[in-house]
């Protein structure tokens, strides 16, 4: 399996011949060195409704004939602009041709940029293959995150930016509760008020808990 991060909370997924992509904000996103029109995913799964989330979906799923996974109201949102998809909810899940999809808690909020609902934010657990991968979406740190490793995650993807998600030091702790095998830092340095040190944050990380951590620039992969 093969994990990309794409910058800001996007991530390329690749097993097999599954393509799935999650949060794919790359257009205007000013740190972002993949195109749009490059990804051919089957798949793709949305945490929330945030323009820094939600970002290419449209334009990704109508060229290539993506389904996408998230909040039954984004789901529904998305349909207005010709876009299929399967609503979910928290604590859901629902097995894909490249795996199972698992929605957990986030906590945050979501709303499209035109100020439409767009459901509760979630984080998301995804299988492919024999590799489980943990998305927490925007979030702040909360103790139901130890629920979380019963999954047994081999990497988790967590936001450090602060402002608007949790900052490293809390980041840290959920890696704890978290007990995965990787740790890849997310959200971060896209805007000012996010900028963060990734670097700093992994080697905590490292060296402070069970996990090996990955500050992964925008276009590098993880092979697992």
């Amino acid at each position: 399996m093969k994990l990309t991060f794409l910058g800001h909370a996007a991530v390329r997924l690749q097993h097999a011949e599954h393509e799935v992509l999650i949060d794919p904000f790359l257009s205007e996103n000013p740190l972002a060195v993949t195109a749009p029109e490059s990804l051919s995913p089957s798949h793709v799964i949305l945490t929330h409704a945030h323009g820094d989330h939600v970002g290419d979906t449209v334009t990704i799923a109508k060229r290539s004939g993506a389904t996408v996974v998230a909040a039954v109201e984004v789901v529904n949102r998305l349909a207005r602009d010709g876009v299929e998809g399967v609503g979910m909810n928290v604590g859901g899940s629902a097995d894909f041709p490249f795996g199972r999809v698992t929605f957990t808690p986030a906590w945050h909020s979501s709303a499209f940029p035109d100020g439409t609902y767009g459901g509760t934010p979630m984080g998301v657990v995804v299988r492919l293959g024999d590799v489980t991968i943990f998305h927490a979406g925007d979030t702040a740190l909360f103790s139901d995150l130890a629920l979380v490793a019963r999954h047994g995650i081999d990497v988790a993807l967590v936001p450090i930016g602060d402002h608007f998600t949790m900052g490293p030091d809390d980041a840290l702790e959920a890696a704890r509760m978290l007990q995965a095998r990787h740790v890849v830092p997310i959200h971060y340095d896209t805007f000012p008020p996010i900028v963060q040190d990734a670097r700093a944050f992994a080697r905590r990380v490292s060296v402070e808990t069970g996990s090996e951590a990955h500050a992964l620039a925008p276009g590098e992969a993880l092979e697992l």
